[in-house]
């Protein structure tokens, strides 16, 4: 009984590494960006890059944005296993003060299907 124990855990394991390594993975570059001080009105719009570490087509089902200030855009095709993306975001400038935005992107990964981007900065007040 103890050896079928051992067998049925040790084949649960395997099957979860294996799973791991035939799925898709999506690294980012940097899954902040941080605006800084900018002016009212100024160019919003910023890049996440990211590729696909895995060893299957990395699909993006969806970005959503925290709020209607920020409009993500994601890649139309799926991403090749060692191929690039990108998400394109616009946060609209003309809102003053501090923000603190969170983007969704919601992907095909067996393991942490949902990836949290993080937007900052501050809009300065029109002079």
């Amino acid at each position: 009984m103890k050896t079928t124990k051992y067998l049925y855990f040790f084949f649960i394991f395997s099957l979860s590494i294996y799973a791991q390594k035939t799925s898709p993975q999506i690294e980012f570059k940097s899954t902040v960006i941080d605006y800084g001080i900018i002016e009212n009105g100024s160019d919003g719009e910023r890049i996440f890059n990211f590729k696909n570490i895995g060893n299957e087509e990395l699909i993006i089902t969806n970005v959503q944005s925290s709020c209607g200030c920020t409009i993500p855009k994601k890649p139309d095709a799926p991403i090749g296993p060692g191929k690039s993306g990108e998400i394109i975001v616009r946060y609209d400038t003309k809102r003053v003060g501090p923000f603190r935005k969170t983007i969704k992107v919601y992907t095909n990964q067996k393991n942490n299907q949902i990836v949290e981007l993080k937007l900052k900065g501050s809009v300065l007040p029109i002079q």
